[in-house]
């Protein structure tokens, strides 16, 4: 059993590093002072449309899909000082925007109800 998680736990990293490697992904949009992630949640991990790599300091709208056929949920955080950006459910294929003041603190983000390891973005400059 220990190596089954073990090998769950590196296949979920490796999909995390895929999800986020930023010469797959597009650059974040900004309109109007605000810049904008999709965020597309699967069973255990998020995918990223956009690169989470040199992100700057600002208000962020993050646009978060459920592509599971179960109840899933974002939490949002300060990286640093943890505290609560914002946090909801998700419904199967529901889609929910959580706008969010992004510090140099950076973020963390993971799914509360189908537990998924924290994805800490610690590089906003």
């Amino acid at each position: 059993m220990k190596q089954l998680n073990m090998m769950i736990t590196a296949l979920s990293l490796m999909v995390a590093l895929t999800a986020f490697n930023p010469s797959q992904a597009e650059l974040a949009k900004q309109v109007d002072g605000v810049t904008t992630i999709h965020l597309d949640q699967y069973g255990g991990y998020f995918e990223a449309k956009e690169t989470l790599a040199s992100l700057k300091p600002g208000t962020y709208e993050f646009v978060v899909t459920n592509k599971t056929n179960k109840l899933v949920g974002f939490q949002i955080q300060n990286n640093k000082t943890r505290a609560q950006l914002d946090m909801f459910p998700l419904e199967p294929n529901q889609s929910k925007t959580s706008r969010v003041e992004i510090t140099t603190d950076g973020f963390r983000f993971r799914c509360p109800i189908n537990p998924t390891p924290w994805y800490e973005i610690d590089t906003i400059k």
